[in-house]
């Protein structure tokens, strides 16, 4: 049997005058609205759904300037509050590659990384690996490392004892 795709049989630009014409909600800088509305992102991610949306490239540019001028679209915080979000489960070579993919430049990515302490890397990769005690230390220590955490990290959090002294503190 044949199923159907979700998939519209017609790009954007074929139903009919541009996005804000079709739907009736406003244009390319409401549309970006919404989008913020419903969870931060980055310029770059901004720009990629609404270009995909059928936006015209100049009104998503101008869009950008003015969510950035207006203090809605901050790469820089962006970062720092996904280095937040994901720095209890991965390492910061994990944080890194998913700042790069989502468009964060290199200096900014820098700075929200150089917020993190010494020891929170560690602590989270004891509580990583806490949760995958029944492994075997060597797979396990496999786990923490495609996670992110360099290698002397996962093998220090792997080190007995080190789970039960940051219990304690």
């Amino acid at each position: 049997m044949k199923t159907r795709s979700r998939q519209r049989d017609s790009s954007p630009r074929d139903a009919g005058g541009s996005p804000s014409q079709r739907d009736g909600k406003g244009g390319t800088y409401e549309a970006a609205v919404r989008l913020l509305a419903s969870r931060a992102h980055s310029a770059r991610e901004l720009r990629t759904k609404l270009l995909r949306r059928g936006h015209r490239a100049d009104e998503v540019s101008q869009a950008l300037e003015r969510l950035s001028r207006d203090g809605y679209l901050d790469d820089a915080a962006y970062a720092e509050a996904l280095v937040v979000r994901r720095s209890g489960s991965r390492g910061a070579r994990a944080i890194a590659a998913e700042l790069a993919a989502k468009g964060i430049g290199r200096e900014a990515a820098q700075a929200a990384l150089s917020r993190l302490q010494p020891g929170d890397e560690l602590r989270a990769a004891t509580q990583v690996a806490r949760r995958l005690g029944r492994l075997d230390p060597d797979r396990a220590g496999a786990r923490l490392v495609r996670r992110g955490f360099s290698f002397q990290v996962a093998r220090a959090a792997l080190r007995p004892g080190v789970v039960d002294v940051l219990r304690d503190a």
